[in-house]
């Protein structure tokens, strides 16, 4: 899974507080804009001089976050899109993806689901643009425990995966109905 640039910046922008400036409202508690030298913008709630409450950051790249914001942080709900052409939906923790979300890649690929600490991470749906599916565990951004594969000529695999390999106990079934259950390791039928 790619990482969001996004979160990187943040701490960035802080740094260049000397060259910035509230252009628009109340910028220490209340509503306001701030623009920085380095050409990003923010525009929502402050509390203690810091982003906290609802907001719209957008970075000199052209990359957007709309949500919500604790302490300087993506934290909560919100939507981070990307000028590549992906886009998070979901939620947010110390600036990092972690709880329900959806990442819609710009090359069609699709993970909806769990994660945590900017992975994915627990239950959850990753759809490839070749029309393969797997729906089950996840594990830092692989295929761990028990899962379904399903492939777009028809074959299935259903059960253990690790470190995105067929793994463990498992059964594939071929599109015409034929069928290997038993042992697999590193995506081999072994017995």
């Amino acid at each position: 899974m790619k990482k969001l640039s996004l979160y990187t910046l943040i701490g960035l922008l802080f740094c260049n507080v000397g060259f910035a400036e509230c252009v628009e409202g109340d910028c220490i508690n209340g509503q306001g804009t701030y623009t920085f030298a380095s050409g990003e913008k923010y525009v929502g709630e402050w509390k203690d001089d810091q982003l906290n409450g609802q907001g719209t950051l957008i970075l000199a790249s052209g990359d957007k976050y709309i949500g919500e914001f604790k302490d300087n942080k993506y934290h909560g709900q919100g939507t981070a899109t990307l000028t590549s052409g992906d886009k998070y939906v979901g939620e947010f923790k110390d600036d990092k993806k972690h709880g329900q979300g959806t990442y819609k890649f710009a090359s069609g690929e699709k993970y909806v689901g769990e994660w945590k600490d900017n992975k994915s991470h627990g239950q959850g749906t990753l759809t490839f643009a070749s029309g393969e599916k797997y729906v089950g565990e996840f594990k830092d951004n692989k295929k761990n425990g028990q899962g379904t594969l399903t492939f777009a000529g028809g074959d299935k695999y259903v059960g253990e995966f690790k470190d995105n390999k067929k793994y463990g106990q498992g059964t594939y079934t071929f599109a015409n109905g034929d069928k290997y259950v038993g042992e697999w390791k590193d995506d081999n039928f072994i017995k």
